[in-house]
């Protein structure tokens, strides 16, 4: 299947879940991250009624995330950072001894081990970590490749961020571009606000 970039103009023609119905298996696709467990499965199966394919990743250790981002790898259009965010950087699971020694990195993930570690070649990178919408991480995101970044400034609430997942695909399934969709997201309410679209 011939996936469809992300939208960065405008699109005039019909919802695009039409071409599901028309046949199609998906009209887009979703590398789905799970970094921080318990939203994954609600987003995953909203996505999918979207008619979005979805691949979840789930990520226990920084070498499970490298193994799903890094290296030469055929990128889905978006990439979901389902995760918890701190400082801006992309919070990961504390580690036993044994396993933290054949690690690549470990505590977070910054913009030096995304830039190390990381691919995202042409796709829309989505964090929901609280503190992870910030410029340094989004210029590591498009040094790795990333064709737009969005994620939110501050602390959202979990509930919100799982919000602005779907909101944020609900529009872009209803034919509006990236800009437009990340718009009608932050004129929602204060919660939704707190999101930040980077673009390079």
């Amino acid at each position: 299947m011939e996936h469809l970039a992300p939208p960065t103009g405008q699109h005039p023609g019909p919802s695009r879940i039409d071409a599901v119905v028309s046949g199609e298996l998906s009209w887009t696709e979703v590398d789905l991250v799970d970094l921080a467990g318990g939203e994954t499965e609600a987003l995953r199966s909203v996505l999918e009624t979207y008619g979005v394919r979805v691949n979840r990743f789930p990520v226990g250790q920084p070498r499970h995330l490298v193994a799903a981002l890094g290296g030469v790898r055929q990128a889905a259009p978006y990439v979901v950072l389902s995760c918890h965010g701190a400082d801006g950087g992309i919070l990961l699971d504390e580690l036993i001894p044994e396993v933290a020694r054949n690690q690549p990195f470990l505590g977070s993930a910054g913009p030096d081990e995304i830039r190390a570690h990381l691919r995202f070649p042409g796709s829309v990178v989505i964090s929901t970590g609280c503190d992870t919408g910030t410029r340094a991480l989004a210029d590591a995101v498009f040094d790795a490749g990333g064709s737009a970044y969005l994620a939110p400034e501050s602390e959202p609430f979990g509930h919100a961020a799982v919000f602005a997942v779907l909101y944020l695909f609900y529009e872009l399934t209803e034919g509006r571009t990236l800009e437009q969709a990340v718009a009608t997201l932050r004129e929602h309410d204060a919660e939704l606000a707190k999101w930040r679209l980077f673009l390079p």
